[in-house]
């Protein structure tokens, strides 16, 4: 068993003055905009403290709470890919003068980040990025030096959407089991409100050292384990992955297609919060002097007409094959490519899909066509 220390949630600020130290930039969540978003943050006063959510298909409340919990809510409408994989960088710019023309590369020092508040699916989806971004043969530089400069604080997940999550069924959570510097459980109990941590790096251990901390009793050892063993429990959504690639390969013609394709608006909403998906394009621009030209790379979503243009039109010109390639490639030729599912179960992509279409819900209806078609034969 590991060694587990005990941080006080009234020293909670000390650790946030040590990543400090250590010349990190934190990130983490913050109420924003009526969510809870993760952006830059000043002080440990800036995180969600006293503050939940009500989360459902097409339905997203921030609630107040009666306590000072910190972690106290589902994953939110950002992940973690804002800060490692940004949705737009400018990769060079040409200038015209009387001199002729100059190519600039702009020279951006990226700050060392502190991921703070890193759930267990997310870290199973920066893993994702990783193998798809770095374990390949072609690195993408741009990941890798952003990567290279995070340290995370995960926490463990005593607080979870029941209408939308369902990590434990696709092996990625509650609990925080690798990929972390430091990991977080939040523990109240009468009179107590502590931070059970477990060091996951040296790194960690060092930072660490620089606050006041106590190594974990039995009985906080016991309670950290209860709570995570609690939203395991109670997590109702599932999706049942076990042969799961293979009906959605033998039903690409399948008349559930044609039935989500009249509700999906091809918004992309579902690929924006998504915290895999990863495809980009690289557009040119110039300005309207015409002295100026950037080159810039943005991500893009599967959902449009423009991501399959191909000589003179898109290849995929209709909702249905839009929607079933993005859940096929998600939940099916993903495996194919990069041996892991581009699925993490953390709900996102069904809160936020204005028409409240569920991936489970999707995913179970082709299964249930598949099964039935193997038992009629």
């Amino acid at each position: 068993m590991s060694e587990l220390s005990v941080l006080d949630s009234r020293d909670l600020p000390e650790l946030f003055a040590a990543l400090q130290r250590h010349g990190f930039r934190v990130v983490g969540p913050t109420v924003r905009d009526g969510a809870i978003v993760y952006d830059e943050l000043v002080s440990a006063a800036d995180l969600p403290v006293g503050w939940s959510d009500e989360q459902e298909a097409a339905h997203y409340r921030l609630k107040r709470r009666d306590d000072d919990a910190v972690f106290a809510y589902a994953v939110g409408p950002h992940s973690w890919k804002r800060f490692l994989h940004p949705s737009s960088l400018t990769l060079w710019r040409a200038r015209r003068t009387a001199a002729g023309v100059t190519i600039e590369t702009p020279a951006e020092e990226l700050p060392r980040l502190a991921l703070f508040g890193v759930r267990s699916c997310d870290l199973h989806a920066i893993a994702v990025l990783d193998r798809v971004l770095l374990g390949g043969p072609f690195v993408d530089p741009y990941y890798a030096e952003r990567r290279s400069r995070a340290f995370i604080v995960a926490v463990n997940c005593g607080h979870f959407s029941p209408s939308t999550c369902f990590c434990v069924s696709m092996g990625t959570g509650p609990k925080a089991t690798f990929g972390f510097d430091l990991a977080l459980t939040e523990v109240f109990e009468p009179g107590r409100h502590v931070f059970v941590v477990e060091v996951g790096t040296d790194e960690g251990a060092e930072v660490l050292r620089q606050v006041p901390h106590r190594a974990a009793e039995p009985w906080e050892r016991a309670a950290a384990d209860r709570v995570v063993e609690t939203t395991a429990a109670r997590m109702g959504r599932r999706l049942e992955t076990a042969g799961l690639k293979e009906a959605l390969y033998a039903n690409l013609e399948h008349p559930r297609w044609d039935d989500v394709a009249q509700r999906c608006l091809t918004c992309g909403n579902c690929t924006m919060v998504c915290p895999t998906c990863f495809c980009f394009t690289v557009e040119d621009r110039t300005d309207l002097t015409g002295t100026v030209t950037e080159r810039v790379r943005r991500l893009d979503v599967c959902f449009t007409t423009e991501f399959t243009y191909t000589a003179g039109k898109p290849l995929r010109q209709s909702a249905r094959s839009r929607y079933r390639q993005w859940l096929t490639h998600k939940l099916g030729s993903w495996l194919d490519q990069f041996g892991v599912s581009g699925c993490v179960g953390c709900g996102r992509c069904i809160t936020w899909c204005p028409v409240g279409i569920d991936i489970t819900e999707e995913a179970a209806a082709i299964r249930s066509a598949s099964e039935l078609g193997e038992r009629t034969r």
